[in-house]
């Protein structure tokens, strides 16, 4: 991964010097994001800057680029994936490149398409360009925000970075708690964008766009999932398109310089990966896995059948995870609260992939594309009854016993009855929240409610009060896609 950072003073006087070390320090605070080189540039109120980790065009692909009569320049994480074709499209309009970087590809594209460019980007990214005839500074953000970016307004400066340190180290930035982003937090476990922890910085959502000028942010949504257009094909049909775009999606993830992996966990969402990935490869993927000396957890016999299967040259370490010691990175890593417990071994098999390899692909996103989820099955179920049924088992549920093992038959079905007989979006809400309203009510203070204003739809709710009209399974998987 990589990193970047930028200021705009929005008085548009020119503070060279000190904006030079004011954005060398953002810029330090993310080293571990791109270890490999450091690039920095300023004119006029504008200073911008990045890390790299090295990828693609490894000579050439130094940041922040420019055009060719250095008007446009770009800070640049992640990767696009169409950049061979879109450079051919660029050319035949007249663009001249001087790089085989998919970063200079961005930059003609917003030559020639403007803030339009990114519904031509196929890829994970975020960045920031800034415009010097227009003084605009234009960023944006890929389709489901795999890459982060964060903003805020201080001491008379619009500031943007990859992580919360590089914000917080402005001394002007003040560290105020968001209250309502810690009630939407333990309702679903994150902060939904485009709040975050702290009041006054924003995650600038995914499928969107920024544009500064003249002290005007204007932000706007460039893509969304469609889910009215329907193919009327055959299960058979059907399978043999997804394999078609599985291969593809990998087959363009797998253009790198250096070298490659995947992680491994033996389930259905890793384990298509590596096989495709062991389909288009000449020699055996790399693959990782972490296990633990507790079975329910541990997933490396799983693992170790696919990398047989598929003849990798597989890495498996078991780790005694001490999450208490590793708590400090993490929280510092995240910036704000996150509550998914994946990220722990998630912290433990990239350690010991970075040893052999730079980018490892993983299964991640799979549950939420294909309704994999138990919840997904529980909305189709509870929509097909009668709400008289439901309502009878919400009052059974009382009597069921209590669980202090959330996985447990009993403490699984007494949630799904619970929730049955509500609305649509509170039954959802209540089954991937950790606390529910009424829970939360007991835990608040006065000041606490008060503060969070304790809001009555959370945003994971009202994307399926807003899409009424699409089948329920349809309407779950945007919700997952928006949160």
């Amino acid at each position: 991964m990589c990193g970047i950072v930028g200021i705009l003073q929005l008085d548009g006087q020119q503070h060279g010097e000190r904006m030079r070390e004011q954005v060398g320090r953002m810029n330090d605070c993310i080293t571990h994001r791109g270890p490999d080189e450091a690039g920095l540039w300023t004119h006029g109120p504008v200073a911008l800057a990045m890390r790299r980790l090295s990828i693609i065009d490894l000579a050439c692909g130094q940041q922040p680029m420019c055009n060719e009569d250095e008007t446009v320049w770009i800070v640049f994480n992640g990767e696009i994936y169409n950049f061979p074709e879109l450079r051919q499209q660029l050319e035949t309009k007249g663009h001249q490149f001087r790089t085989h970087s998919d970063t200079e590809t961005i930059i003609h594209a917003y030559e020639e398409w403007g803030k339009e460019c990114p519904k031509y980007l196929r890829g994970m990214f975020a960045f920031a360009i800034y415009d010097i005839p227009a003084q605009t500074l234009f960023i944006a953000r890929d389709r489901v925000g795999k890459k982060p970016l964060i903003y805020t307004q201080a001491g008379g400066q619009f500031l943007f970075a990859s992580e919360f340190q590089s914000i917080l180290v402005n001394p002007h930035v003040p560290r105020r708690v968001n209250f309502a982003a810690i009630d939407s937090f333990l309702a679903t476990s994150a902060v939904p964008a485009p709040m975050t922890g702290y009041e006054g910085i924003y995650k600038l959502p995914p499928a969107h766009t920024l544009t500064l000028r003249d002290g005007e942010i204007e932000i706007e949504r460039y893509w969304s999932l469609d889910f009215t257009k329907k193919l009327d094909i055959s299960e058979a049909d059907a399978s043999k398109e997804l394999l078609v775009r599985l291969e593809d999606a990998v087959r363009v993830r797998m253009i790198s310089e250096v070298p490659l992996g995947a992680f491994l966990s033996g389930g259905i969402d890793s384990s298509a990966v590596v096989g495709m990935m062991a389909r288009l490869s000449s020699k055996p993927v790399k693959t990782f896995s972490i296990g633990f000396k507790e079975k329910a957890y541990s997933e490396v016999d799983h693992a170790r059948r696919i990398a047989e299967l598929y003849n990798t040259d597989h890495t498996e370490v078991i780790v005694e995870p001490n999450a208490v010691d590793i708590l400090p990175t993490l929280v510092r890593h995240y910036g704000e609260p996150y509550a998914d417990s994946s990220a722990v071994p998630t912290f433990y098999v990239s350690q010991i992939t970075r040893q052999h390899v730079t980018v490892a692909l993983n299964g991640d996103g799979g549950d939420e594309l294909f309704a994999g989820y138990e919840r997904h099955r529980a909305m189709r179920i509870a929509e097909s009854v009668p709400n008289g049924v439901l309502k009878m088992g919400a009052n059974a549920s009382n009597y069921l016993p209590g669980s202090t093992d959330f996985r447990s038959k009993s403490a699984r079905l007494k949630r799904l009855l619970q929730a049955a007989a509500q609305s649509r979006p509170q039954r959802y809400l209540h089954w991937i929240s950790a606390f529910s309203s009424a829970q939360k009510e007991t835990l608040y203070t006065p000041e606490f409610r008060e503060r969070s204003k304790f809001p009555s739809t959370q945003p994971t709710e009202q994307w399926l009060i807003d899409n009424p009209h699409l089948n329920i399974i349809d309407a779950c998987l945007l919700t997952d896609s928006n949160n």
